[in-house]
């Protein structure tokens, strides 16, 4: 079985990293790539670093009606607001989506329209289906419209369900401390992303305003059972890609770090793409970089009965096109590692 893709949005650094992906995936064939930028030039030109046999494939002007007939399923890799008035077309058109975009991930539109802006699609939002593998796993299974989580809250939402699962936390508690590396700002031209503002600092942002706060929030909830706030705090780091989260929660009674290890290690156990690194061990970017993979070391701190939870992912691939790549597995009934094996980044 061959599954017919198309990358909506293939000149930006999710795009890239979808192409790298799934140009090694055995049941896809890449049929159509579009961009507002780098008009009619050969993929391959844009982005040297992805093989020769991709180089049939020329960045397009986006044709809804042409990628329909081309693509059995669809990769949005777009802002939002852009996505929410292409999906309804293609869904209509009998097409899976698979939506990089904030577009379809609040249940609640009206939380949305705060956060966002108006919603064109509000009767599609209440079908789309969340795409954490980890956490829906069965719903994504049989997903027309797939939401496909942002960076920061996977890292974050990784790292406290299985606490908060457990009921081992206070809710009222949580904080969540991310840093991330430029690659995060997306590719557009911005006097933040440049080098010599980024180079040698580190910044927060956003702080109590980021548009991620909700997402985090609405699944911890659903996680936790009741409704919760966090505290979330994003920070620039001077790296490519990569995301390190440390999460603390008060723990509601005392547990010692080996069982909290044990307990993290309980939960992932038969998940592919999280490692529970061992007792007294801290992730680290640089192991996570290119892959897909969520690592999560954990920490109880005795003396302020807090739980410690450090999680690391590389943006661009469990925080987005790998993630997205996870999903299609799914979706489309392959092995739910497919192209996801150790996958080295190009030269």
């Amino acid at each position: 079985m061959t599954c017919r893709v198309a990358i909506i949005g293939a000149g930006g650094y999710t795009g890239v990293e979808l192409l790298r992906l799934l140009c090694r995936h055995p049941g896809v064939e890449i049929t159509c790539v579009t961009s507002l930028e780098d008009l009619g030039k050969e993929i391959t030109r844009v982005f040297p670093s992805l093989p020769k046999r991709l180089a049939s494939l020329r960045l397009e002007n986006l044709d809804v009606s042409k990628v329909v007939e081309a693509a059995d399923l669809i990769f949005t890799a777009l802002p939002h607001k852009a996505v929410m008035d292409i999906a309804p077309q293609f869904i209509a058109a009998g097409r899976k989506v698979i939506d990089l975009s904030a577009d379809f991930r609040l249940k609640d539109v009206a939380v949305y329209e705060r956060w966002y802006s108006r919603h064109s699609a509000p009767d599609l939002v209440k079908e789309a289906v969340y795409g954490l593998p980890e956490l829906y796993r069965e719903q994504i299974r049989s997903a027309r419209l797939l939401a496909n989580p942002g960076c920061y809250p996977t890292s974050a939402i990784l790292a406290l369900t299985p606490l908060l699962r457990n009921h081992l936390v206070d809710v009222k508690s949580i904080v969540i401390d991310s840093k991330s590396g430029t690659s995060g700002a997306g590719r557009a031209l911005k006097t933040g992303s440049l080098f010599c503002e980024v180079n040698e600092g580190v910044k927060a942002y956003g702080v109590g305003t980021h548009r991620h706060i909700p997402e985090i929030e609405q699944v911890l909830s659903d996680q936790a059972g009741e409704p919760l706030t966090v505290c979330f705090t994003p920070h620039l780091m001077p790296v490519n890609r990569g995301i390190l989260s440390t999460s603390y929660a008060r723990l509601l009674k005392p547990c010692s770090s080996a069982e909290l290890h044990e307990l993290f290690a309980a939960f992932y156990r038969d998940e592919p793409f999280v490692r529970v690194l061992p007792e007294g061990e801290l992730p680290n970017v640089s192991a996570v970089r290119g892959g897909n993979f969520c690592d999560i070391g954990v920490v109880s701190e005795t003396r302020t009965g807090r739980a410690i939870i450090v999680s690391a992912i590389d943006n661009l691939v469990k925080g987005a096109a790998g993630q997205a790549v996870q999903n299609m597995n799914i979706m489309e009934g392959f092995e739910e590692d497919q192209a996801l094996q150790v996958v080295p980044l190009f030269p």
